[in-house]
């Protein structure tokens, strides 16, 4: 196996320095891709004075897609790992995606978060949206063989967030399976509350309604799977009202915003459906352009 280890990053200096080494330390026969930018922290600097950093690309726009399918393409193994700029391999990270490839072609495993009272760890995730099963990945820690990434085309990059969750609905239709082995940990330290920023709702509707709209079409389960957590949102933030722990104009807002989100990213999933019949669903893939990096630095 000739593993590649992709590590896209933004600002991310410190925490890239402590995976790098851990990385090093673990998995030190694999080819380490790091996909950086536009960083303004010195990051560049820092891993041109590295000697455990085979390739370097920098990048203009900064998408998790774009970031991963920069990695891709610089990447030589035939398997490709992608890791998160802020997480650290376990010991036994190696072992788990060897262990894993050997019964599927994609394989993850959890992330062990160090919180204030303690650890947790994320488990397996799966669901059903019509009548396929749809195993979910982590995007921060996972691995595929190289032929899967080439049959998904990459990642869609219309996506700004979610792009590994599209990929699993993607990785459904098309049959492949994803191994799940506990080995596989990666490790991230949160401060005392173990807290994560949210981002905008109406962002990630209009992510949520392409994805399914793109994969499924217009259907009862793609308009369920859509309203369902908007009303349980609105649901909670209208509790926050009530309680005089939000202003009501705020509610009326983020509500405008995601039914905004919704519509358009449902058109452009029916837009994007019809561009890509195919059961790879990717009309902005890696082919669909070139020009991702604005430089490369190759010291293999």
């Amino acid at each position: 196996m000739e593993l590649s280890v992709v590590i896209p990053t933004l600002n991310g200096r410190d925490h890239l320095v402590a995976g790098l080494d851990t990385l090093a330390t673990h998995v030190p026969d694999a080819e380490v891709v790091v996909v950086n930018g536009p960083s303004t922290d010195g990051t560049t600097g820092m891993i041109r004075d590295r000697d455990d950093v085979d390739v370097l690309v920098e990048v203009s726009t900064r998408t998790e897609a774009i970031a991963r399918n920069a990695g891709l393409a610089a990447a030589s193994g035939n398997v490709v790992a992608y890791l998160r700029h802020d997480l650290v391999v376990e010991p036994s990270w190696l072992d788990g995606v060897i262990d894993g490839l050997a019964d599927a072609s994609v394989v993850t495993g959890p992330t062990h978060r160090t919180l204030g009272g303690g650890m947790t760890t994320e488990e397996s995730e799966h669901g059903t949206v019509g009548s396929r099963e749809v195993a979910y990945f982590d995007g921060g820690n996972v691995a595929f063989r190289r032929a899967v990434l080439d049959d998904l085309d990459g990642f869609d990059e219309y996506l700004e967030s979610g792009g590994d969750r599209d990929a699993a609905h993607r990785l459904a239709a098309l049959g492949y399976e994803v191994a799940w082995r506990p080995e596989m940990g990666v490790r991230r330290e949160y401060s005392a509350d173990g807290g994560v920023a949210t981002g905008d709702p109406g962002a990630e509707y209009r992510a949520l309604a392409y994805r399914l709209v793109k994969n499924y079409g217009l259907r009862p389960a793609t308009a369920a799977d859509t309203t369902r957590p908007a009303l349980r949102d609105a649901l909670v933030a209208g509790r926050d009202v009530l309680r005089g722990d939000l202003d009501p104009t705020e509610w009326f807002a983020t509500g405008r915003a995601v039914v905004s989100g919704v519509v358009r990213g449902a058109a452009d999933g029916l837009i994007a459906r019809v561009k890509d019949r195919s059961s790879a669903r990717n009309p902005h893939g890696i082919s669909d352009r070139s020009d991702r990096a604005v430089a490369r630095y190759d010291w293999r």
